[in-house]
């Protein structure tokens, strides 16, 4: 009966916000065209498509919220107008009520939430769709006391996401037997995409490990600020982290009052995304604003402060290796090479011819390059080759989905810091030296460092390894030899022994013929 009134109250808000219009329109089937004019009769539905689908999720709640922010990220599915309508989900929800907090605390911990903390402040400075967020001091390992923000988890939230997912998972599922895009789009890979987002920031000892290594990485780069994980206090249900103080980066007026430097500030937030990405392969993947503050404090001042590290994203050495001959091909204008690469990695089938993968991704890319530098939007140049890959059949890989979607956050907050920021310079010096250093010398003299230990140990044993090899090969070998001789001479035996019956037998059938002409004569 729960899951049937959910069902109920979300049809209604999906007829009152228009949206049966939006996805029966696009179905292939006659009647549901005649049945989207009679359904739609009477209504009045003037704002755009984006606009009522954003609004229909936000008035569905938590989870809807959530979902629409992790579609807006697949831009390579959605239409334009509908990913930028998405990418205005905030998460601004209503705080719950923080005597919940408050219990989930204890109940974690197993103890008063005055022995938890040295103190704790009740009121939320922060609520989204998955958790909210109080400040607190506590008592480290140290004996110090220290500032924390504390995250909690909201209640219930499990069985209401498995819920809405099961019902997510049906509708996919229509939408991709009805509709005329349904299998391009993969509604139910969607779905389970989301499916594991949410699974994963439910648990907050994954971001907190998340944290905690972007911490470690980033350390030497002294542009950002992550906060400390107090591990003696994370638990699933509740993160205890250092408490960051700054500004939100898309305040700028007030940043340029306190005299940051906010055309540097642009420029160090591409370092930092290319660092995280290219040097590191681990990234922070939900960049937007909210997300990203500036430190005011006279001894870390214009840094970046990152927050929230529940969806991030990682790159394979062979991921990176790919990007880097990419992005050297791309410079180059060498198109014929990018099109070979997305065949020999499998992305595109093998049928593809090369000569027209290398004119789509030509004409996507050459007006770019004609343009003046500040002009080029590198995030756009992927989105482009993601819609255009989609006549070809590529198979878009998740982590450099992410790894776009990020970009095109970094891209869009530099922008809007510094209208003349130029990404393409910015970033291309630093992609050069990234480059020679995967495919040159540098690549090679690191990999031998690596593998120095290794052969260290190996050296001074390799005389006796080979001794014993060659024993080894000259005792098979002689075993080899009379497993083979004795085998001969069984086959030898058998041989004689066939013989001597067929010349019996022979000799039989004489000795039978002669007895029988005695007896006859």
């Amino acid at each position: 009966m729960r899951r049937f009134a959910r069902g109920f109250a979300i049809l209604r808000v999906v007829l009152r916000h228009g949206l049966d219009e939006v996805v029966l329109s696009n179905f292939r089937h006659p009647w549901l065209h005649s049945f989207t004019r009679v359904i739609t009769f009477g209504r009045r539905l003037d704002a755009p498509r984006g606009v009522r689908l954003r609004q229909a999720l936000e008035s569905l709640g938590p989870i809807f919220v959530k979902f629409g922010q992790v579609l807006s990220t697949r831009r390579d599915l959605m239409p334009p107008d509908i990913a930028d309508e998405l990418a205005l989900l905030q998460d601004r929800v209503p705080p719950f009520d923080p005597a919940i907090s408050v219990a989930t605390i204890e109940r974690a911990f197993r103890r008063p939430i005055d022995q938890v903390f040295v103190s704790f402040d009740r009121t939320p400075v922060a609520s989204a769709s998955i958790a909210q967020v109080h400040f607190a001091v506590i008592r480290d390992r140290h004996g110090r006391e220290r500032d924390a923000a504390v995250k909690v988890l909201r209640p219930g939230m499990l069985p209401v996401i498995d819920r809405d997912l099961e019902l997510m998972g049906m509708a996919a599922g229509w939408v991709e037997r009805l509709s005329a895009d349904g299998k391009r789009l993969k509604p139910r890979q969607v779905v389970a995409e989301f499916d594991n987002y949410l699974h994963d920031e439910l648990d907050l000892i994954r971001e907190a490990s998340n944290a905690a290594q972007l911490r470690r990485n980033m350390k030497d780069v002294e542009l950002v600020l992550i906060p400390e994980i107090f591990w003696d206090y994370c638990h699933p249900d509740v993160l205890v982290m250092e408490r960051m103080n700054g500004v939100p980066i898309n305040q700028i007026a007030r940043l340029r009052e306190a005299g940051v430097d906010i055309k540097k500030l642009a420029r160090d937030g591409v370092t930092i995304f290319f660092t995280q990405v290219f040097r590191d392969g681990f990234f922070h993947a939900d960049m937007h604003p909210g997300n990203i503050q500036v430190s005011l404090d006279p001894d870390t001042f214009g840094r970046y402060i990152s927050l929230d590290f529940g969806i991030v994203g990682t790159l394979t050495e062979y991921d990176k290796e790919y990007l880097a001959q990419n992005f050297t091909a791309f410079f180059r204008r060498d198109y014929k090479r990018v099109a070979e690469l997305h065949i020999e990695s499998g992305w595109v089938p093998a049928t593809t011819r090369v000569n027209e993968l290398e004119s789509a991704i030509r004409a996507v890319c050459e007006p770019y390059f004609d343009r003046p530098l500040k002009e080029i939007s590198l995030g756009m140049v992927l989105l482009r080759l993601f819609q255009t890959s989609r006549r070809f059949q590529v198979e878009i890989q998740p982590q450099l989905v992410l790894l776009q979607k990020t970009l095109l956050n970094i891209e869009g907050l530099g922008r809007q810091l510094d209208p003349e920021l130029d990404l393409w310079s910015t970033a291309k010096p630093f992609l050069e030296k990234w480059m020679l250093d995967q495919l040159g010398p540098k690549r090679l003299w690191r990999e031998l460092q690596l593998e120095a230990p290794r052969y260290a140990k190996l050296i001074p044993e390799l005389p006796r390894l080979m001794h014993e090899a060659l024993s080894g090969r000259q005792g098979e070998g002689r075993a080899e030899l009379l497993a083979l001789l004795a085998e001969q001479r069984r086959t030898n035996r058998l041989l004689q022994g066939v013989i001597y019956g067929g010349v019996g037998f022979l000799l039989g059938l004489i000795v039978m013929q002669v007895i029988a002409r005695l007896r006859v004569f």
